[in-house]
């Protein structure tokens, strides 16, 4: 999600920026988005060809559309800079002390802060959720060189994915359910490549139990890898273009877990609107949009929820 081209205009009213999609949004117990974008109203862009930034208000309007937790570990957080960077970890501190409150994930002050889990208490149930960056090109995109150091703040990156693993260990034995929020993959690609299949199975074996990634924009295949949830790729869901079918088809992932394992899978489809906002499918269409997803599986080693 972002605030760019039309839908900047929506955080004049922060509070029913996403009004259209907040009921969709607050219904689960706990709703996690990537936030793809600088935040902030300084810095000096970066020299790449797409830079974002949204103002603080952004995160006003992810909480008030009953978003619980943003990644920002990826390809934009840093658009503007280590100046623009300040900037977005003050505001994301004001956002976690807000009414309602909003935790940012996958940035930090240093190599710890950024991998560190948003801790969430469903109930009684303790969520854990990170998130990182895993660059498919280091040396085309900026967020290798952009990466969370002892003594430097910046994302959360995970080519060496020993920081991220210990994170996902170190969550596992403090919390009841750990998620991950993944960057990675090729962009256009519609399958995971080596480096997604990898790390999916590392995290799992770490003990996370959701595994979500992005960046691809389209949609990859979901399912589950032994008692691990993975979603290779969700695609785009705010967006402020709309250059595709594959680009606009996005959906609402829901799952139930008990026990840490995910046992009911629900996939809301939706195509992207020329608001830059989903539009749900329903009806015959919804159907043969969740078909469409099941198939995306097929290039995986996933196994259908339910179908083992």
């Amino acid at each position: 999600m972002h605030f760019e081209g039309d839908l900047r205009s929506r955080l004049d009213e922060p509070e029913r920026a996403l009004d259209p999609i907040s009921t969709r949004l607050s219904e689960a117990d706990l709703t996690i988005v990537n936030l793809e974008t600088s935040v902030g109203s300084g810095g000096t862009p970066e020299p790449k060809r797409y830079t974002f930034q949204a103002p603080p208000s952004a995160f006003d309007a992810l909480a008030a559309a009953g978003v619980d937790v943003a990644t920002m570990a990826n390809n934009h957080a840093m658009d503007y800079g280590p100046e623009g960077l300040n900037e977005t970890l003050a505001a994301a501190e004001r956002a976690a002390e807000g009414s309602p409150a909003l935790s940012i994930v996958g940035i930090g002050e240093d190599l710890e802060a950024a991998f560190t889990p948003a801790l969430h208490d469903i109930r009684g149930t303790t969520v854990a959720v990170l998130g990182a960056s895993l660059p498919d090109d280091p040396t085309a995109d900026p967020t290798e060189q952009w990466a969370a150091a002892p003594d430097r703040p910046g994302i959360a990156v995970a080519l060496d994915p020993e920081p991220l693993l210990a994170a996902v260990a170190a969550a596992r034995a403090e919390s009841d359910v750990v998620v991950v929020y993944m960057h990675w993959g090729v962009q256009g690609d519609a399958c995971p490549n080596d480096s997604q299949a990898n790390l999916a199975g590392a995290l799992a074996e770490a003990g996370a139990d959701v595994v979500v990634g992005s960046h691809t924009h389209r949609l990859q295949g979901a399912g589950l890898l032994d008692d691990a949830y993975v979603a290779f790729g969700l695609g785009n869901f705010a967006w402020y273009t709309q250059a595709s079918a594959a680009t606009t088809t996005t959906g609402l992932l829901t799952l139930t877990v008990d026990d840490g394992v995910a046992v009911g899978e629900e996939w809301a489809p939706a195509r992207i609107g020329s608001s830059g906002l989903p539009e749900f499918a329903d009806g015959a269409d919804a159907h043969e949009m969740r078909t469409d997803f099941a198939d995306l599986r097929e290039c995986t080693d996933l196994e259908p929820p339910g179908g083992r």
